[in-house]
């Protein structure tokens, strides 16, 4: 053998052995360390960026590639196949595709990766039509925050015109389209029913909703197809900067600290790589703890790493508008927003099964879920698919090597909030009894009702 070929067999050895070394890191035997993880362009993916910028993937031995993807449909699918081993997902994707809303397939999460971060942005033509409709302050500035009651008369302007009131949303069982339609509904604004004959989601609506991908909001909005939509950023301060729309509110406005996203896996994945999924989690921890401590000081540079054009890829500028304390709407008109973005503070990352329960009580209201279900389906669901007990375990072990700080973590939680009623209109959410929160809603169904044709039916 050449002297080379021995070199060559030496280093493969050292790397094999570093390798090996790697895998067991943090006292986790990984079946699988090399990993491909999927995103959307939007600032709420930053654990996942953060995680492998600053070495925590690397940390639980996990060998990480994140790739953008098209849409969150083409996502899905692809973790799904096992293109994808996982993914940041819409909150309503594992649920939705669960049930079998759309694609059936079986995806969990141990994993929120943030609180709040979307809003619904207008037209500056419908915002000009709103404002003779807010309230004001003693400066003439807007009170926020912006109801749809605001926007129901302009709707029925243009309809008395020949105009269809089109809206944009990402995705069928989006938090945006469902914040949307709650905004909308709580101002008196019928955002239409699904059945399972008819999927566009129109049936009886006044404001037409339909999907838009994150980034060709602005464009969509600039070319009149829609004339509002709900996103989330930069994609909302991207139509302030190019002065083609104002943001009239946003989603912690409509529901306080609202489980925006989640990190999806299959069933599958969880169950034949358990240690690898907990090094995923407790890798993401770290991300969310990262991007929320010292009171957000390191938000600066988490805007330079998600402008960079494999991760978000739009100007810094854009993504500090709402990324680091404040968020503005009228141009000029910039407000403090410290919540915007959540990441890991008020308990961010926890799996909550109420949190699942309220995505399930939304597609429920609007015929998603086509009949009746007891309270206790909603729960079943809800632990079939959200995995606290995952992720304490994963928080357990950071704990253990010094990563993380007990206190950190809601280890007596039963998985349920306490009841809330810090939602626009001020109904009381409570996870444990969702068909009594649907009842409380005018615009929505509840009890037995179903939409036949394209009408409500039962009672």
């Amino acid at each position: 053998m050449t002297h080379n070929a021995l070199k060559s067999l030496a280093l493969s050895a050292v790397l094999l052995a570093g390798a090996s070394t790697l895998a067991l890191a943090g006292d986790l035997k990984l079946e699988k360390d090399e990993l491909k993880l999927g995103f959307i362009k939007l600032t709420d993916m930053a654990p996942l960026a953060i995680a492998a910028e600053k070495g925590f993937f690397e940390d639980e031995g996990l060998f990480v590639k994140l790739e953008p993807q098209a849409n969150w449909k083409v996502l899905l699918d692809r973790v799904i196949s096992g293109e994808l081993d996982g993914a940041h997902m819409l909150a309503g994707q594992p649920l939705g595709a669960t049930i079998g809303f759309g694609t059936q397939a079986h995806i969990v999460t141990a994993f929120s990766m943030d609180l709040n971060g979307n809003a619904t942005t207008v037209s500056n033509d419908v915002w000009e039509k709103m404002k003779p409709h807010i309230p004001k302050d003693a400066a003439g500035k807007p009170i926020h925050p912006i109801k749809a009651d605001a926007l129901k008369p302009v709707i029925a302007e243009y309809r008395a015109a020949g105009k269809p009131f089109n809206m944009g949303m990402v995705f069928p069982v989006s938090t945006h389209n469902y914040e949307l339609r709650y905004w909308l509904a709580a101002g008196g604004v019928h955002p239409g029913f699904y059945s399972p004959e008819n999927v566009n989601g129109q049936i009886a609506a006044d404001a037409l909703l339909s999907v838009t991908p994150p980034p060709q909001m602005p464009a969509t909005l600039e070319a009149g197809t829609i004339y509002g939509y709900s996103v989330g950023e930069p994609w909302n301060q991207a139509a302030v900067f190019k002065g083609i729309g104002v943001p009239v509110v946003t989603d912690d406005q409509i529901w306080k600290n609202n489980p925006e996203k989640v990190f999806g896996v299959t069933n599958e994945f969880a169950e034949k790589y358990p240690n690898t999924h907990l090094a995923l989690v407790k890798a993401l921890i770290r991300a969310g703890q990262w991007l929320d401590e010292n009171n957000n000081a390191n938000r600066a540079e988490a805007v330079k790493i998600l402008s960079k054009a494999e991760y978000v890829g739009a100007d810094a500028k854009v993504i500090a508008n709402s990324m680091t304390g404040e968020f503005e709407f009228e141009k000029g008109d910039k407000r403090p927003a410290p919540d915007f973005n959540v990441f890991f503070r008020y308990y961010a990352t926890y799996p909550y099964y109420s949190d699942a329960v309220w995505y399930l009580t939304q597609m429920r209201r609007w015929g998603q879920i086509a009949d009746a279900k007891p309270d206790g389906w909603y729960a079943d669901v809800a632990k079939k698919v959200y995995k606290p007990e995952v992720y304490l375990k994963a928080a357990e072990l950071l704990v253990k090597d010094g990563k993380a700080k007990k206190e950190d973590f809601p280890w007596t939680s039963d998985g349920y909030r306490a009841p809330t009623k810090e939602f626009i209109d001020g109904v009381t959410y409570d996870g444990r009894k969702p068909n009594d929160y649907l009842k409380q809603f005018p615009i929505g169904l509840k009890g037995e009702q179903k939409v036949v044709g394209g009408a409500v039916a039962g009672g």
